[in-house]
């Protein structure tokens, strides 16, 4: 097992893709988290890609990220058999992550209450669409919906547009999991000063709501409503492009800090005049900050356009960098494979698959630790992998016991 800051943690998962994720960050952090799948195995492995395009529960590429440093077994809870089997896990787990309908657990006997009275330090976090209470907690919900209801597609879009564009897939479940997970951080650290577990109530439409950046507290404290601007911030005016294609047809994001001013405009000017590029932009004219406002497209779209368009896109966001620019190019996902950066910091991990004889690439951790090292301990489990291990081994249960069980649909 991992050697992580989060060792000897036990947590139960009872997630699907709302939660996942927050049972991988505890995972690869160390914790012991094993994810309790109905029978047959949880509908996440049905999302594809799947591995050289063979649909299968154990080939799903995005369960297999999802899902790292995590042992597996199945259990129907609505049997009660199944329920007393969880009953026994949770009395000595730590943390369990849920993701049922509001009042669903409830019904099965397994509220927080009657769990807690067996295991007094239990943290047990709800993270649901809306929340266990108020009017919508029952509504029906996706990640499209909550980008949209969170304020997210409000700020996303294109210049002059009054079209909302929604960011990347996942993006409301990675939210709610961030909060998720740190709510439950803070309950453990209060755990560890009053020896008491808590109930978290974590809500997906709260945690977008608090992640629309400036959008709310400007519209709140200054009236301001921000408009969507194409392959930049929201601003509440607006402002200068900020995408520019290289001279080998990719993109560069070239910001100007600060915006243009003497200084800014005088370091462009002597990076460009390197290429002899700068054109005028080294007349003393351009001291004048009214000069340079009259001035922002023949700058922008005219000579830092065209300066760009002359260099490959690597080449030029380096130089501008170098410069103090906040440049870079924009790369599709598979290049960052390639970069250099995150191959220094052994940023890419290769995880073994021993039933299939392979390797594969994943991406790796947010932080180093240097004491407390985080690890992808194991690729994802494959459906009820490790139900021989926690049952019999762990709950002692005997292999007859198992197969009973298995056979009446209860694991």
């Amino acid at each position: 097992m991992s050697g992580g800051p989060l060792v000897g943690l036990r947590v139960l998962e009872l997630a699907d893709e709302k939660g996942q994720f927050c049972g991988k960050l505890l995972a690869d952090l160390g914790a012991d988290v094993v994810k309790i799948e109905p029978p047959g195995g949880e509908p996440c492995r049905l999302v594809g890609p799947f591995l050289d395009d063979i649909p299968h529960p154990d080939r799903s590429l995005s369960f297999w990220y999802y899902n790292t440093s995590k042992r597996g077994i199945t259990l129907n809870l609505e049997t009660e058999n199944g329920r007393a089997l969880f009953r026994r896990l949770a009395a000595d787990a730590d943390v369990i992550v849920e993701t049922f309908p509001p009042g669903y657990r409830e019904s099965l006997g397994l509220d927080y209450e009657s769990l807690r009275a067996e295991n007094p330090g239990l943290v047990l976090c709800s993270l649901t669409p809306f929340g266990q209470t108020g009017p919508w907690r029952d509504y029906a919900s996706s990640d499209l919906l909550h980008m949209a209801a969170g304020g997210e597609m409000a700020s996303c879009g294109y210049d002059g547009s009054d079209l909302p564009i929604a960011p990347g897939g996942g993006n409301a479940w990675h939210m709610g999991c961030h909060y998720a997970y740190i709510g439950i951080m803070a309950a453990l650290v209060y755990r560890s000063v009053s020896g008491q577990g808590q109930y978290i109530d974590t809500s997906i439409h709260e945690a977008c709501a608090l992640t629309t950046e400036s959008a709310i507290a400007n519209y709140i404290y200054r009236g301001e409503t921000l408009r969507r601007q194409t392959g930049r911030h929201h601003a509440p005016a607006p402002t200068s492009r900020t995408q520019f294609r290289a001279k080998d047809g990719v993109y560069v994001t070239a910001l100007i800090s600060g915006g243009l001013n003497p200084r800014n405009v005088k370091a462009l000017a002597d990076l460009m005049d390197v290429t002899g590029m700068a054109g005028d932009l080294k007349d003393p004219k351009y001291q004048d900050p009214s000069v340079i406002a009259d001035s922002a497209s023949h700058i922008i779209d005219g000579l830092l356009a065209s300066f760009i368009a002359s260099l490959p896109a690597e080449e030029v966001y380096h130089a501008g960098q170098q410069r103090g620019f906040t440049w870079g190019a924009v790369r599709a996902p598979e290049d960052l494979l390639d970069d250099q950066h995150l191959h220094d910091r052994a940023f890419w991990k290769t995880v073994g698959h021993p039933e299939l004889g392979r390797s594969f690439v994943y991406p790796g951790e947010a932080a180093i630790y240097n004491g407390t090292p985080w690890e992808i301990s194991r690729r994802a489990p494959l459906v009820g992998e490790h139900n021989a291990e926690i049952f019999c081994e762990e709950l002692t249960l005997s292999r007859g016991d198992l197969s009973a069980l298995a056979a009446s649909r209860v694991v």
